[in-house]
């Protein structure tokens, strides 16, 4: 089976997504580092900002990885939570959150069996939850705040996901996602998805062994509604005020909304 037709449907993406970050979770920050040319942390931190987090405000990411939104979102709210669904990333997270410099997060929630409560610790509090964006644990109207890094493109059923975002947001919430855009302009978007493809497979074959561990994020980008499409999903699921505000020429983008 071709990597194509794996992730072309929702269940066999699903399966595919699991397996493929299980597998790079240790090599995630470097790999985004490498393909953003060393701008990824820049561009989180404009999330946190574009989201205008407050002292008052829940914070939600998604998609947490290794958790740098998060810990710097953390900074700035009354409580946040991590959430992805693999548990390699969440362990790598927990990993950094005690190593920072200065005061340092505590550690709650899910995890808490095996890392701890960190109920010694002073800070910022974090809550790290294993669990899938299509359905989320939490009660309606729990996060004044939710932010994704790399996310929105990867669930199996991106109309779900926008819903479950939407319910657990309080209204008048922020949504903020940072991730690939699919280029309108037909040539730009296939010498894109040909730049990410050669260096994908040149990637996956020096870090793994298997040149489509990579070659995912062009094939991801395929099937993805780009940034328009992405606009008007969120639109139709109650979010107003959406905007797009393009990075990187245009390949990546980052949405901004507010629940009705």
């Amino acid at each position: 089976m071709t990597l194509r037709s794996e992730i072309a449907n929702p269940e066999g993406k699903r399966r595919y997504v699991r397996r493929l970050f299980a597998t790079i979770a240790d090599r995630y920050d470097f790999i985004t580092r490498f393909l953003s040319y060393g701008q990824d942390q820049r561009w989180k931190r404009r999330v946190i900002d574009l989201a205008t987090i407050g002292s008052g405000d829940r914070l939600l990411d998604l998609a947490c990885g290794t958790g740098d939104i998060v810990e710097m979102g953390a900074r700035r709210a009354r409580s946040a939570v991590g959430l992805d669904v693999t548990f390699r990333m969440l362990q790598l997270a927990h990993r950094r959150f005690r190593g920072l410099q200065g005061p340092a997060p505590h550690l709650e929630g899910v995890m808490r069996d095996e890392w701890g409560s960190g109920a010694d610790l002073h800070g910022p509090r974090i809550q790290l939850v294993c669990a899938d964006m299509l359905a989320l644990p939490f009660p309606r109207d729990s996060f004044d705040v939710v932010t994704i890094g790399y996310g929105l493109r990867n669930v199996p059923d991106l109309p779900i996901a926008v819903a479950e975002i939407g319910r657990v947001l309080a209204p008048g919430g922020r949504l903020v996602s940072l991730d690939f855009n699919r280029p309108d302009n037909p040539l730009v978007r296939v010498v894109y998805l040909l730049y990410l493809t050669v260096v994908g497979s040149a990637l996956g074959w020096v870090l793994h062994g298997d040149p489509d561990t990579y070659r995912y994020i062009p094939e991801s980008i395929r099937n993805y509604p780009g940034a328009r499409g992405v606009t008007r999903l969120l639109e139709q699921h109650g979010f107003i005020d959406v905007r797009v505000i393009p990075v990187l020429a245009g390949l990546m983008a980052i949405h901004v909304g507010t629940k009705l």
